[in-house]
């Protein structure tokens, strides 16, 4: 749910980064933080394991200034990937105003991305969300891998309801910014 202070004239926004363990999550806001210019974005927070992949959230704020008259900030956090913390994803779902569900393109990780989204969607309707009121992207990450699942796989896998959907290199930048401004474009055009 967008926060809204009428008072001081904000908009707050909460987009979430779902998907399974080493998707590409955390290297999507790593790459917007190193992007984006410091006067528009905060520091970067990582809560990591022992094993440096995320234990809790990993979370990025920008400031997109004056939209409407209202200074609008996109909150950007991710999940962990790992099934075991399904109750610190539950967590971080609470609020959620748009999904980046990142699925890894190896053929390895087919089932792991099927078992991940399908999570998400009984973690929606535990929240009582629903994808027609929170928009959802998804982004097929790792498409510079060799013999990674076609386009065509992971939309029959991940995509029957016809969410956009982008292919991606995170860690390059490709694909990172193209998915952020669908569910942000949206979100803001569901405030209207």
């Amino acid at each position: 749910m967008v926060l809204v202070n009428y008072a001081e004239k904000k908009l707050t926004c909460k987009i979430v980064y779902y998907g399974s363990g080493e998707s590409g999550k955390t290297s999507n806001l790593l790459y917007i933080y190193n992007t984006l210019d410091s006067a528009i974005r905060s520091d970067m927070t990582c809560l990591e394991g022992l094993n440096e992949r995320t234990l809790f959230f990993d979370f990025l704020s920008i400031n997109l200034g004056d939209i409407k008259g209202f200074n609008t900030t996109f909150s950007l956090y991710t999940t962990p990937g790992q099934m075991e913390y399904n109750a610190a994803r539950k967590i971080i779902l609470n609020g959620v105003d748009g999904i980046i569900f990142v699925a890894d393109s190896s053929v390895e990780k087919r089932e792991e991305n099927i078992r991940s989204f399908n999570n998400m969607m009984e973690n929606f309707k535990e929240f009582n969300l629903s994808t027609e009121n929170i928009p959802v992207v998804l982004q097929y990450n790792k498409r510079d891998l060799p013999g990674v699942l076609s386009y065509e796989e992971l939309e029959n896998d991940l995509n029957k309801a016809g969410f956009p959907s982008f292919e991606a290199v995170a860690i390059e930048g490709r694909g990172v910014f193209a998915a952020l401004k669908s569910v942000s474009n949206t979100i803001l055009a569901n405030l209207q």
